[in-house]
């Protein structure tokens, strides 16, 4: 089981955003999330979205820095991703 975290590069607000995971549960996301400050409201469905001054502190915490490709291959992996036509 790992927390994984992506570069950030996805604008909004005004900030660059990364993507916060897990590679097999979301239970230990929301405790990994929760414990490092990250609030609820961050989470859309199977991710966090974390603002890029939030990163080094986060892997720092455990969380494994891959890249943007590779954290999305390992989310499907998981069966935990949520898929955009989901979404609705």
């Amino acid at each position: 089981m790992a927390i994984l975290i992506d570069d950030p590069r996805w604008p909004a607000h005004g900030r660059l955003w990364a993507h916060l995971v897990s590679d097999s549960d979301l239970g230990e996301l929301h405790a990994f999330a929760a414990a490092h400050g990250i609030p609820l409201r961050g989470f859309d469905l199977d991710h966090y979205d974390v603002p890029e001054d939030a990163h080094a502190r986060l892997v720092a915490a455990g969380a494994q820095h891959v890249t943007g490709h590779e954290l999305v291959r390992r989310l499907i992996a998981s069966g935990l991703r949520v898929r955009a036509r989901d979404r609705r």
